[in-house]
């Protein structure tokens, strides 16, 4: 599974609107309005790294009050298990 992180900057009367449409197009998961710079923050998850053309530049970029995406694609997951463990200094919680 790819996860991407896909900042976006829309139309700012537009926000909530945006967000739901985002939401609903296969390939996106999660979709949060975020404080600075950019409006909104969506998830992708594909299957394999071409499908991220499909859920990025076909579907997402064509909504109409985006004004400009820039993707994250990430490399590994922590989860809050994993760095428990990683910076685990021997104490029971």
């Amino acid at each position: 599974m790819i996860t991407a992180f896909v900042l976006i900057k829309t139309d700012a009367s537009r926000i909530p609107e945006s967000a739901q449409e985002i939401s609903e197009l296969e390939g996106i998961s999660e979709v949060y309005s975020v404080t600075g710079e950019w409006d909104l923050i969506a998830i992708a998850r594909v299957a394999k790294h071409e499908d991220l053309a499909d859920v990025i530049a076909d579907k997402l970029s064509k909504v109409k009050s985006v004004m400009s995406t820039t993707t994250q694609i990430s490399f590994r997951a922590y989860s809050q298990h994993d760095l428990d463990a990683a910076f685990s200094l021997g104490f029971d919680h």
